[in-house]
């Protein structure tokens, strides 16, 4: 007799039951699966037999409307294309390879769906962050992504950064930093986290690695694994790669870092399966969370308060002013 797994809305391999969830589990699928649980990442070759050909189509559909003189003069940050699988046949193939999605299924324990693509000529240099403030689901944990080298990555050319280990933090929202997004000016961005992500990285002792890998390796993460972009050293190197972010079906999906549950905000994201182009339903525990609910907790919901600025948002702004 099967185990019976008695936490469903843990995913698979981060639960505590790992051992005897993968106990019967193909050799790849267990290395996969052990990687990922003790460092929140995992190394695969992507399974894809025509992936040199789409690389490169990639590579010249998208190339010419990057806008990479700015970057190379050192005046902007380097240029993405979010969303290019609606008019991309190579970017979408690759986000909705069937090997992948069945993989993520047996690693979280339900079935897995794309839901957005980000491509990127140059390195992000981006700090170091969790994917769990932007996007993430109830029950938690149930997102990740699938970072895809589609030409050989330069040490010098700004290589993925992450911090081994760091996913077995606890999830840490707005309110574990004080700060109230509902009485925020604006939308905030990852820059209200980015000091407390510093501090966990000094106070945890987290060490960073890189990874530079050859074409067509790919790495898949867990969503509360701290990760960025290192300095790129050579602006006229490329770093040609593909992001692709899972969610799991059965889940509501959300943004924390503009959400306050116990105020009645609950910022839940729109859904599309990059497979089918439809829409896919906020659900938890087998129901639909209904239309009605989720517009009473958005942002333009009736009980919206007036905004004020938080204490933590008052002091971010004169920190800015005082920076010049």
């Amino acid at each position: 007799m099967g185990f019976l797994n008695t936490l469903p809305g843990v995913p698979s391999v981060e639960s505590p039951f790992f051992d005897r969830l993968f106990a019967d589990a193909d050799p790849e699928t267990r290395r996969v699966a052990e990687d990922l649980r003790r460092d929140g990442l995992a190394v695969i070759d992507f399974p894809e037999p025509q992936f040199a050909e789409l690389a490169d189509a990639i590579i010249a559909e998208l190339g010419p409307r990057m806008p990479l003189d700015g970057f190379r003069a050192g005046q902007t940050s380097g240029p993405r294309i979010e969303g290019a699988w609606r008019e991309s046949p190579p970017v979408r193939r690759l986000a909705t390879n069937a090997a992948v999605i069945d993989l993520l299924g047996r690693l979280f324990g339900r079935p897995a769906f794309p839901f957005q693509t980000l491509n990127f000529p140059v390195g992000t240099q981006q700090h170091a962050h969790t994917d769990s403030v932007h996007f993430s689901s109830m029950p938690e944990r149930f997102m990740c992504g699938v970072w895809i080298a589609l030409e050989d990555i330069h040490p010098d050319a700004g290589p993925l950064l992450y911090y081994p280990g760091s996913h077995r933090l606890p999830i840490f929202t707005n309110e574990h930093i004080g700060f109230a997004s509902h009485r925020a000016l604006e939308l905030p961005t990852q820059g209200v986290y980015e000091a407390m992500w510093d501090d966990l990285v000094e106070a945890q002792g987290l060490k960073p690695a890189r990874f530079s890998p050859k074409r067509g390796q790919a790495v898949i993460w867990l969503a509360n694994l701290l990760h960025g972009g290192s300095p790129q050293n050579d602006l006229n190197r490329t770093r040609w790669s593909q992001v692709t972010h899972y969610y799991f079906e059965d889940c509501a999906y959300y943004t924390p870092m503009h959400s306050n549950p116990p105020m009645g905000r609950i910022a839940f994201r729109d859904i599309v399966d990059i497979r089918t182009g439809a829409a896919a339903p906020n659900r938890h525990l087998g129901e639909d969370i209904s239309k009605a609910f989720i517009e009473a907790t958005s942002l333009g919901g009736p009980h919206q308060v007036l905004p004020r600025p938080s204490l933590a948002h008052r002091a971010l702004r004169r920190l800015r002013r005082l920076a010049g």
